[in-house]
């Protein structure tokens, strides 16, 4: 029998550290020792601030009680991603994080909605939308369905501070038996046979020793870049912004429980609502937008007065060729980056973490277990890629350089597919692997302009009047669940405020 991976070493704290360490410390067995080796001089990105329901497994995994976890990091609620001035300047869309309306026999809701579209209905499919309606009346409450119907209740997330998030990964960690040690990186030293990772050596002359090394060290990749020379996939021709600026401002009422997306001219805006403050940010292409340029444009759309200063940051879009290699698995942005358009940089590190726990190796570190872990996590950056790229191509926009590249590059086979096969007959194809189901794409498709040829044969099963009632009865139920919804700040209060 192979011997067991008995010592695990991460560097690099922040999110990406601290989760894979809370996690091992859950569930990996107690004789596996894990290390952490962070400087508290090097700061973290920490924009990671909104996120996607995933993340409420990794809390049930970990069994965090929710309420104290946002009480713990000034969180609030999240049902989805308001979009403006995406498909053209003045639209507006939410992709909210639940199914709209409820399907009827085996057809999905959106091809009653077409076929009444197609009589002459002028209905926004929104209106069908329980996390829509309840993100326009700022409601929000735990309602896992609608009554005793097909009609499921609210799925939501949460927007937190990145930085208290670390903070209480930490707690959870350390009380878990997981060893923090403060330190900088000065040396990686591999072995002269096999090429793995045998050492790192800190500016303190300390050496660190480990059978599995994970990477958290950031953009940087000090370990599976720089140490490991694994090259980068630059994914720039679909993704062309390359830097963002962020900056927090005053909370500013109501407390909106959904992010949002403001299209800009080479780029776009996001706009977190924490308990305590706003968090803010401006992601740009610095080929059509100079720096001074784009914190101009941040610094005059914010909703309050910023509270620090602006924080500029560089990237590139894509991901390693190659995730783990050796006996080193990168994890969070030292794995790859896929700009925070969607809040999917959390979910990624939660679900490299997952993959990586599944496929645990041990000191044998063989071809099969890392190739499949290579495989699983490159479709996935893949999937979640192509779902980005669609909301820069589908659009009208031509009013600026940026805007007409967009529209008019091309983009990857499998989006191209999905785009025409939903633009043709309504039909979404969801790849088991996607990150997104089919309402997400449903909605994202129709927000940016796409409106289906027609509808599935199956919604003509109907008769007019039945299709008019049953319209008119998922309105209702949608308007019922929501009337009796507590507003988005009153449950915070009730619940979950974080303490002053």
């Amino acid at each position: 029998m192979m011997e067991p991976v008995e010592n695990v070493l991460i560097v690099g704290g922040g999110t990406a550290g601290w989760i894979t360490a809370a996690a091992m410390a859950k569930l990996l067995p107690k004789q596996v020792q894990v290390t952490l080796v962070e400087s508290d001089a090097i700061g973290t990105v920490g924009v990671g601030e909104a996120t996607i329901p995933q993340i409420r497994r990794l809390n049930m995994l970990l069994g965090i009680d929710e309420m104290e976890f946002l009480r713990e990091t000034k969180g609030t609620f999240k049902l989805g991603i308001e979009f403006n001035n995406w498909g053209r300047v003045g639209d507006s869309y939410i992709h909210t994080f639940g199914e709209v309306g409820m399907p009827l026999g085996a057809l999905p809701f959106h091809h009653y909605w077409l076929r009444a579209r197609q009589g002459g209905s002028n209905a926004d499919l929104w209106r069908y939308s329980l996390h829509r309606q309840a993100s326009d009346e700022n409601r929000f409450g735990l309602l896992e369905r609608v009554g005793n119907t097909k009609m499921e209740g609210l799925a939501f997330a949460f927007h937190f501070d990145a930085g208290l998030y670390a903070q209480y990964l930490r707690r959870y960690a350390e009380a878990r038996g997981v060893k923090r040690i403060e330190g900088k990186v000065q040396d990686v030293s591999l072995h002269s046979e096999n090429g793995r990772i045998e050492t790192i050596s800190l500016e303190s002359s300390e050496e660190l020793s480990a059978d599995l090394f994970i990477d958290c060290s950031g953009f940087r990749g000090l370990l599976i870049g720089e140490a490991l020379g694994v090259g980068y996939e630059d994914w720039s021709q679909w993704l062309p912004c390359d830097r963002a600026v962020a900056v927090p401002c005053e909370r500013t009422e109501p407390l909106l429980p959904y992010t949002k997306a403001t299209a800009r001219d080479a780029g776009w805006q996001w706009r977190i609502p924490l308990q305590h403050r706003t968090g803010n940010g401006h992601v740009y292409c610095s080929k059509y937008l100079s720096d001074d340029e784009a914190v101009g444009t941040l610094l005059s759309n914010l909703d309050g007065q910023p509270t620090a200063d602006p924080k500029p940051l560089r990237f590139t879009t894509g991901r390693r060729e190659r995730f783990w290699h050796k006996n080193c698995v990168s994890i969070g942005l030292a794995s790859g980056f896929l700009e925070p358009l969607e809040s999917t940089s959390i979910h990624l590190i939660q679900s490299n973490v997952s993959r990586l726990l599944e496929l645990f190796p041990n000191k044998s570190f063989d071809e099969a277990t890392i190739g499949e872990y290579n495989r699983l996590v490159g479709i996935e950056y893949e999937l979640i890629r192509d779902f980005l790229v669609l909301h820069y191509h589908q659009t009208e926009r031509e009013d600026t350089e940026f805007w007409r590249y967009c529209r008019h590059m091309s983009v990857p086979e499998t989006l191209r597919e999905k785009m025409e096969l939903f633009g043709e007959a309504g039909i979404l194809y969801r790849n088991l692997d996607d990150l997104f189901r089919e309402a997400s794409w449903l909605q994202v498709m129709l927000g940016q302009g796409i409106t289906p040829k027609r509808y599935h044969p199956m919604a003509d099963r109907l008769s007019d009047d039945q299709l008019r009632d049953f319209l008119s009865q998922v309105e209702r139920l949608v308007q019922h669940a929501v009337s009796g919804l507590p507003r988005h700040e009153e449950f915070i209060a009730q619940r979950c405020a974080a303490a002053a």
